[in-house]
């Protein structure tokens, strides 16, 4: 450990809450898919900030947009209309199906917003007492108070209980454990297409399909969470569009503003009804400097046609990965994913590999110890992608 990152990590362990189990790096500077540490050491980021810098650190279209913005206007709060925000929600609209946006400031917000919407449709709309959201077993919600619910998972909860009622688990992949779950005081069912913290894992487009179905035969809204999948990085804009589903409702966050706090839901002009003024709102949330960057995040996406560039980059990874796996049998339980959103199950230990990485330089995510989780950049090099797998190979050799 060096002096420069010593005195880092004793000042964190002085100052800040011990919420978070830190990688050993202190990161002080990143340009495209380069991160730098405080000791000068050079990464390939293959995570992103966890599929939040999309278009690369520090990318100058960004930069100059964020900049044009913070000289002109940051913030008057949701009492005025602002441009900014039309802008976005005009750009993001245009990507789906949906009729109406709204802003907040994370993943966990969007999804609070659609289980609110959801309810309140129900109730205002359709006038049934209808509240209850059914999620999937390995789902990842947020970690709010109503989220968490969603997300139902005891290690998350532990010590944060009573959580809020109206939330029903079933697992994945079972139809008739999810049309047993529907009672007349179901308002909606939240997947997601492809489970990201569950250890990137994509859900079978026909269950996906007979999950809507349930949805439409039992008349409750079905949504999707798109805040880890969405933004380009499954091959298509929107992940539920790689299985042709067409959701009441998507909640999104982490890429939408390259880095910036940002969230939203998308909802249909029929479900949107549910939202009346001053039934749910945010401070922050749309402000005008984070909604700029925000629209010239989108509009690098489209114009750029990322999604694209995702399923062909992450067919290849696949390809790599797969051919890896014939070449070192034994080591690799299982390569998974849609784009560039990859988990690598490894049968050999996760951390030691995961550890190794870090030594050489390549900065990736350990999934329930056992998962490399690959959320690079959408522009990044293939040359970097195809470093990481020489790299991974040499090190599963050791094994």
């Amino acid at each position: 450990m060096s002096q420069a990152f010593a005195a880092v990590k004793a000042g964190e362990e002085s100052l800040l809450c011990r919420s978070y189990s830190r990688y050993p790096l202190a990161i002080v500077r990143g340009k495209g898919a380069r991160l730098w540490d405080v000791d000068g050491k050079e990464y390939v980021d293959l995570l992103a900030g966890i599929a939040v810098t999309a278009l690369g650190h520090c990318n100058d279209e960004i930069c100059a947009a964020l900049e044009a913005q913070a000289r002109k206007l940051w913030h008057v709060s949701n009492l005025f209309y602002q441009e900014e925000q039309l802008e976005l929600a005009r750009l993001l609209l245009s990507t789906s199906h949906h009729g109406k946006a709204f802003f907040c400031n994370s993943g966990a917000e969007a999804n609070e917003a659609c289980i609110k919407l959801a309810r309140r449709y129900m109730r205002s709309v359709k006038k049934r007492d209808a509240y209850e959201i059914i999620t999937l077993e390995g789902c990842f919600h947020g970690r709010t108070l109503g989220s968490l619910a969603a997300t139902g998972r005891e290690s998350l909860s532990q010590g944060f209980t009573p959580l809020p009622e109206g939330f029903k688990q079933v697992p994945a992949n079972d139809l008739a454990a999810m049309e047993a779950a529907i009672t007349p005081a179901t308002a909606a069912v939240m997947v997601e297409v492809v489970q990201g913290e569950g250890g990137i894992v994509p859900l079978p487009a026909d269950y996906l399909h007979g999950v809507e179905a349930l949805c439409r035969k039992h008349d409750v809204l079905f949504i999707c969470d798109e805040v880890q999948a969405g933004m380009c990085r499954t091959g298509k804009f929107w992940a539920f569009q790689t299985c042709g589903l067409t959701p009441d409702i998507i909640s999104m966050a982490k890429s939408l503003a390259n880095g910036l706090p940002m969230g939203a839901m998308l909802a249909t002009d029929e479900v949107a009804q549910g939202f009346a003024a001053g039934s749910h709102a945010t401070t922050f949330g749309g402000g005008a400097l984070v909604s700029a960057v925000a629209a010239k995040t989108v509009e690098i996406m489209l114009r750029d046609k990322l999604a694209d560039r995702a399923g062909a980059l992450g067919e290849h990874m696949k390809n790599q990965l797969a051919a890896l796996q014939q070449r070192l049998p034994g080591k690799i339980r299982e390569v998974r994913g849609l784009g560039l959103m990859l988990g690598i199950e490894l049968t050999v230990s996760g951390k030691d590999v995961w550890e190794e990485l870090l030594r050489r330089g390549y900065i990736c995510n350990l999934s329930h110890g056992v998962t490399l989780r690959l959320l690079p950049p959408l522009n990044i090099d293939q040359t970097d992608l195809d470093g990481f797998v020489t790299t991974l190979e040499d090190i599963l050799k050791a094994f």
